[in-house]
């Protein structure tokens, strides 16, 4: 059976989506990528109202952070996927051209999980009118891009207000998410934690220092941490609309469970029960190469891949190497135009911590994060790359942390 277009496509926008999947085929088969984003771009320039005709009457949901984004919404459109066939853009295309392409291939009535980059998500969310919005937090990430955290609240917060038949599913313990969400229709509150708070020390409302205790977060103007319905427990339970429940997936620590719990309470709305979703969620040891063991350098050392592309991630990093033995760590950091140009956030993360490890530094940056290393007084030794890196490490396994761009050169060292 012929699977038909939505209503209301016009000639052009057919023409348009027959232009990006030609550029996207052509794209691979020259070995440029996957295609999305000049496939998307190549549309939208013939037709920029093709995003609004293809997410019409659609059941979407947006995943929106400056960390985590990824993760969560593989683990939505597994369990969205409980229901039948789901479009994403779960490879990281995720600004409008990306999207585009994620919902342009048939069947065109699906839901449709999305990654949608913090700055793009207005744009986006105004075009599809998705059925859920996920906030899961906002930090410092590229600082000639994307520095002004507020800015980025401030745009949440007004999208809200244009969005009235959306839910948005947001993280309370992150002040500036809350503050954003509370303009929206409906919300689902959930605690999916934020071990980095230097980003959110000022009340987003009335810019007063915000005080924290272990109970959350308030400001003396009123503005509060509001009461989460949805909550991770544990390593293993998670709070769920007033019960205790067992959570188990198989990727690690808590900030995924936590990413699991966001991206639970998101598949609700679309009326996937918890267990269900959780179970479809197992089963994800990877995503994107993330979390994947890999042999590294001439001996094959293990080596578990790891991404930190910022503060915040890089402190959920350090939760997520101390919880398990203390391996080797290697430090792969560039500051190419996908990383941000500026990489002077590495002062901010605490390194400290690192302490009583074996630390291996290279990329493009290798002289600026073995200065810092030096400042926190964390002996450390420099190499070309990361396979002579693992070669020089003193055990059989090692833990990569890398940010994006040396992330992604990595993986493809390491998987082709």
């Amino acid at each position: 059976m012929m699977t038909r277009l939505p209503r209301r496509i016009s000639a052009r926008t057919r023409f348009a989506l027959a232009a990006e999947r030609l550029a996207s085929e052509t794209s691979r088969r020259l070995g440029r990528g996957s295609g999305e984003m000049i496939g998307g771009k190549i549309a939208l320039r013939i037709s920029p109202d093709a995003l609004a005709e293809v997410g019409t009457n659609r059941p979407t949901a947006c995943v929106s952070a400056t960390n985590g984004k990824t993760t969560t919404t593989r683990l939505l459109a597994r369990a969205l996927g409980t229901l039948g066939p789901v479009k994403s853009n779960s490879g990281g295309a995720n600004m409008a051209p990306g999207v585009l392409a994620a919902m342009s291939r048939p069947p065109y009535d699906s839901p449709a999980a999305l990654e949608v980059d913090e700055i793009w998500l207005p744009r986006v969310a105004r075009a599809i009118v998705p059925r859920v919005v996920l906030l899961l937090n906002i930090s410092r990430d590229q600082l000639d891009r994307s520095n002004e955290t507020r800015r980025i609240a401030a745009l949440w917060r007004e999208l809200g207000e244009d969005l009235h038949d959306t839910v948005v599913v947001a993280n309370v313990d992150d002040p500036l998410v809350a503050w954003a969400a509370m303009t929206w229709s409906r919300q689902v509150w959930v605690a999916a934690g934020q071990n980095w708070t230097a980003d959110a020390m000022v009340c987003p409302q009335c810019a007063r220092l915000l005080h924290r205790n272990a109970s959350g977060w308030w400001c003396e103007c009123g503005l509060a941490r509001p009461e989460p319905i949805v909550s991770v427990a544990g390593l293993d339970e998670l709070m769920w609309f007033g019960r205790r429940i067992p959570a188990r997936i198989d990727l690690p620590g808590r900030v995924n469970l936590a990413n699991a719990a966001m991206a639970a309470a998101a598949a609700r709305e679309f009326g996937v029960e918890v267990e269900d979703a959780l179970a479809a969620m197992r089963g994800i040891g990877d995503v994107q190469g993330r979390y994947q063991e890999v042999p590294l350098g001439p001996d094959g050392k293990r080596a578990r891949l790891l991404l930190a592309k910022n503060p915040a991630g890089w402190v959920e990093m350090m939760e997520l190497l101390n919880s398990g033995p203390p391996r080797p760590v290697v430090i792969d950091f560039n500051s190419q135009t996908a990383d941000g140009r500026d990489p002077s956030w590495i002062w901010d993360v605490p390194f400290e911590r690192l302490a009583g490890r074996q630390v291996l530094v290279t990329g493009g940056r290798k002289e600026d994060m073995s200065v810092r290393l030096a400042y926190a007084e964390v002996p450390h030794t420099v190499h070309a790359d990361a396979e002579a890196a693992a070669a020089a490490a003193n055990d059989k396994g090692v833990d990569v942390v890398a940010n994006y761009t040396a992330f992604r050169d990595l993986l493809v060292r390491t998987t082709r």
